[in-house]
């Protein structure tokens, strides 16, 4: 048996320049979620009506889709609208407005948690409109909040192993490949499972310590299981 686990050890490049393109699109993807889901968000709470009914119908639309068509739209469906985008940026933009519209209902739970009370007493001392949600309203809910985006940032991680699905040679498509290179079914997909476990966790500490850094007093996060961020992710499906 030993021989075959040797046989993939001439794949570890493939492996961790497989992972390291991973990571790259959960970060991209995360970060243009991030701002589409505080725009929504606010776009939510905003007095015009035609803004509330874009955003409603982006999340419903969303959110009750599956992922994996949403990727082959971006990838197969924008070329014939004369937008044609290669595998890795259409699964950064896919996923990023998957995981934004996630997002945009965790932001607007968290700003909707900071009591009106607050928001008065600033408007009182004389701060803008603008003043009382960076100063006032989004620091508390960054922090109500926070917890909550970072399963969907772990989630995000996951989900990137859809992209194989468009030939992007992510973790999973590269896992496949090997597979079929190699017959070893076990040894090859054991791998791939153990280094999206390291992956999971290391995103996990980093928000872990980003939390007790930046949160005063320090926000302490337990560390949760793979089936409590699947659990949480349930949740806001329903």
């Amino acid at each position: 048996m030993s021989y075959e686990w040797l046989t993939l050890a001439g794949y570890w490049n493939d492996f961790v320049h497989a992972a390291w393109l991973t990571l790259q699109i959960t970060l991209l993807a995360f970060i243009l979620a991030l701002l589409l889901g505080l725009l929504t968000a606010l776009a939510s709470a905003s007095r015009v009506g035609l803004l509330r009914a874009v955003a409603s119908v982006y999340i419903e639309a969303i959110r009750n889709t599956p992922v994996l068509l949403q990727i082959f739209i971006v990838f197969f469906g924008l070329p014939s609208l004369g937008i044609t985008l290669n595998a890795y940026t259409a699964g950064v933009i896919a996923l990023g407005v998957n995981v934004g519209a996630y997002l945009a209902e965790v932001f607007r739970a968290g700003i909707q948690s900071v009591s009106r009370g607050q928001m008065e007493a600033a408007s009182i001392l004389g701060l803008s409109r603008s003043q009382i949600f960076v100063e006032v309203v989004l620091p508390q809910a960054a922090r109500a909040v926070y917890p909550a985006i970072v399963n969907n940032l772990i989630q995000l991680l996951l989900g990137t192993s859809l992209l194989s699905a468009i030939a992007l040679p992510e973790l999973s498509g590269t896992a496949t490949v090997i597979n079929a290179r190699t017959l070893l079914y076990i040894q090859t997909f054991t791998i791939t499972l153990i280094i999206y476990l390291v992956l999971s966790n290391f995103l996990s500490w980093v928000a872990a310590q980003l939390g007790v850094r930046v949160f005063h007093p320090p926000l302490v996060m337990k560390k949760r299981t793979r089936r409590s961020f699947l659990v949480a992710r349930q949740a806001d499906r329903t």
